[in-house]
This record gives C-alpha cells, sequence and structure tokens, in this order.
C-alpha cells in the first residue's frame, strides 16, 4: 500500500513530538519506507515545505537527505481531472466561504485528494473532519466525498510495522 503524506504531518513532526533532534528515527523510517515503495508526498507539498527558512531543519532534510522521486509529480492527465473534479465540487459547494475556497484553492490538498483517488493511495494528515465547517475545507472531508482512504500518521507508522527504540543507558 502507499502512503501519500500531507505537508501538515511533516511540518508538525518537525515542531513538536518527532523533531529532528528528539526522533531522528522517524525521518530515518520515512526515507526507508519511501525506498521500499510505501512513502511518498506530491510535488505541490515539496513547495509548501520549502516555503520555510533555508536554516529549518525540514527544509535542509527536503533538500539533503529526501530523494527527488519521495515526491511524486501531480502532473498527469487523470490527477489532473481529478483535481478538477474536485475543485469543481468545492467552487460548487455552497456549504463554503468563499474565503474557504480561495484558501482551499492555492494549496495542495485538493492534489493529494485527485493522486490518491488516481492511484488508489492513502493520504496521511493531521486534519480532523469537520462537515460542518463553513470557514475552512479539511482534506478528511474532501476525502469523504471522492472516496479517499485516508488516516494520521501514527496508523501509517502502526500499519507498517515502525518503531522507534531507546538506544541509551537504563
Amino acid at each position: 500500500m502507499s502512503y501519500i503524506i500531507d505537508s501538515d504531518v511533516l511540518i508538525t513532526a518537525k515542531n513538536s513530538y518527532y523533531a529532528f533532534d528528539l526522533c531522528p528515527g522517524f525521518w530515518d523510517s520515512l526515507l526507508v519506507q519511501h525506498r521500499a515503495g510505501h512513502a511518498f508526498s506530491l510535488d505541490r507539498n515539496r513547495q509548501e515545505l520549502l516555503q520555510g527558512r533555508d536554516d529549518d531543519n525540514l527544509v535542509k532534510w527536503v533538500h539533503r537527505s529526501v530523494p527527488a522521486n519521495f515526491f511524486l509529480s501531480s502532473d498527469n492527465a487523470e490527477v489532473v481531472a481529478n483535481y478538477t473534479d474536485v475543485m469543481l465540487w468545492i467552487q460548487r459547494n455552497p456549504q463554503y466561504f468563499d474565503g474557504a475556497k480561495a484558501k482551499f484553492a492555492t494549496g495542495a490538498d485538493g492534489w493529494l485528494v485527485a493522486y490518491a483517488k488516481a492511484n488508489s493511495c492513502v493520504v496521511v494528515t493531521l486534519e480532523e473532519s469537520r462537515p460542518e465547517s463553513r470557514n475552512q475545507i479539511k482534506l478528511p472531508d474532501v476525502c469523504r466525498q471522492f472516496n479517499v482512504v485516508y488516516q494520521d500518521v501514527f496508523t501509517m507508522l502502526r500499519e507498517l510495522n515502525v518503531q522507534f527504540n531507546y538506544e541509551g543507558a537504563i
């Protein structure tokens, strides 16, 4: 099974529970799972990640450690067609405020759904569903609309049997 990882997973991990200095095994595990054909992200997410400062550990990790093919191309006819469907649904949905629609259109979330739908991947995100929301369009709600499976990073790690073991003295 292939997992497509949202930027929020990596940004939140870097800023908190899987900080590079605290849990380097998380970052190593992503690369190992990538080499095994399981963990990826999209070119659109790479663009979001690289908006950070050059001295940011996540930006450094993307530049120095991550192979180019970790970030899959969204430039594919089926993905583009799916993205068009996603954006038409968003734009035609009267539930969402115009600001929410505009913000969604500038991010990578629609592309994640489109890619996952075209390639039967699981979207990995930390966002939670909020189907009643009017001012934010949540990735899980769009996944549900398009029958795309999504889950959080912890579920992905468990499914991939990833463990982080302490190596210090007891």
